[in-house]
C-alpha cells in the first residue's frame, strides 16, 4: 500500500472531539443522537425526502482522516468519511444521524456509490499531479457488497479514471448484517483480484464478526473503537485487543485501531502490536485540499 512521506505528530491536533470521525455508527431511536433526531422531527419520511434531495442536488461532503503505520509513523491511507451538507448554517451533519435512515429506506447504495465515485476522482486528480499520491479507504454497506453489479462498477470507475486499484481500500462495515455471505465473499475476492485491499471495519462490534473473519478474504482488520476508547483503563479491552492482533497476525493480516483519541492510547495500541492507528491522536478528518492541493494552494499543517 502506498505511503505518504508525512509522519504523524500527536501534539499537532486537538483532542476535543475524540474518535475516528464517526463515519458509520448506528444511531437507533433509543440512543442520545436518535432521540435528538426524533425531537428535531426527522422521522423516516422526512429523512427519505431530505436524503433524496441531497443525492439529487449533490449535497454530500467528504472528509479524509489519516491512518498511520505505528512502525514508522507514515500515512498508509486516508478514510473517506461522508457528511451531509444541507444545513442553512453550513454545519456538516455527521453520518450517525442519517445513514440508519438511508439503510432502512434503500438509499444507502446510492450514497455508497457517490462516495466511491468522489474518492476515485480524488485519487485520479492526485495521480495527475504526481508525487506522493494518497490511497483512500471507502466504506461500503452490506447492501452494496452483496449487489452483483457493484464489483463491475468499482472496476469501471477505476478504469475510466486510470487509477491504480492498489490505491483503493474497501471497508466492509458491520452496521447491518450481510445477508448473502456468498455474494459478499465473491465481491471481496474479486476486489482483491483487481488489486484493491479489503478491510473488515468495526471488528468485534457485532456477533457476526467471526463469521466475517472465517468467510471473507481481507487485508486489514479494523478493531472496533469500543475496545479502544477505554483501552488504557480496561483490562478486558486490553485482552481483547491482544487476542485480535494475534489472530490477525496469525492469518498474515494487518490490524488497525480506530478511535485512538490521545497519546496514552496511541502508545498502548502500539505496545499491543497493532499495526496502524486512526483517530484524533493522529489527525482529524480534513478537506480534500489537504490531500490534493490546488495550484497555488498551500495546505496548512
Amino acid at each position: 500500500m502506498p505511503s505518504s512521506t508525512h509522519a504523524y505528530a500527536s501534539s499537532r491536533f486537538s483532542l476535543r472531539h475524540a474518535g475516528s470521525g464517526g463515519h458509520r455508527r448506528y444511531v437507533g431511536p433509543g440512543t442520545a443522537r436518535g432521540r435528538q433526531a426524533s425531537r428535531a422531527g426527522l422521522g423516516g419520511g422526512a429523512w427519505v425526502a431530505r436524503l433524496r434531495r441531497a443525492l439529487a442536488e449533490d449535497l454530500f461532503a467528504l472528509r479524509y482522516q489519516p491512518i498511520v503505520s505505528l512502525t514508522d509513523g507514515r500515512v498508509s491511507h486516508h478514510e473517506a468519511l461522508v457528511r451531509l451538507a444541507d444545513e442553512p448554517d453550513g454545519r456538516l451533519v455527521l453520518p450517525g444521524a442519517f445513514l440508519p435512515a438511508a439503510e432502512r429506506h434503500g438509499l444507502i447504495r446510492e450514497i455508497d456509490l457517490l462516495v466511491l465515485e468522489r474518492a476515485i476522482a480524488l485519487l485520479a486528480r492526485a495521480g495527475e499531479r504526481g508525487g506522493g499520491a494518497p490511497a483512500v479507504a471507502v466504506n461500503l454497506s452490506a447492501l452494496s457488497v452483496t449487489d452483483p453489479r457493484m464489483l463491475a462498477r468499482v472496476e469501471g470507475l477505476l478504469g475510466r479514471r486510470a487509477v491504480d486499484p492498489a490505491r483503493l481500500v474497501i471497508e466492509l462495515t458491520e452496521t447491518s448484517a450481510i445477508s448473502d455471505m456468498r455474494r459478499a465473499r465473491d465481491f471481496c475476492a474479486g476486489a482483491q483480484r483487481l488489486g484493491c485491499a479489503i478491510a473488515l471495519d468495526d471488528f468485534g462490534a457485532g456477533f457476526g464478526s467471526f463469521q466475517y473473519l472465517k468467510h471473507l478474504p481481507f487485508t486489514y482488520l479494523k478493531i472496533d473503537g469500543g475496545f479502544i476508547r477505554g483501552l488504557t483503563s480496561s483490562r478486558t479491552d486490553q485482552l481483547v485487543v491482544s487476542a485480535l492482533v494475534q489472530l490477525a497476525h496469525g492469518m498474515g493480516r494487518r490490524t488497525i485501531a480506530e478511535f485512538v483519541a490521545d497519546s496514552p492510547t496511541l502508545q498502548m495500541v502500539a505496545e499491543h502490536g497493532v499495526d496502524l492507528a486512526q483517530g484524533y491522536a493522529i489527525g482529524p478528518p480534513v478537506h480534500e485540499r489537504a490531500l490534493v492541493p490546488r495550484r497555488g494552494y498551500v495546505a496548512s499543517r
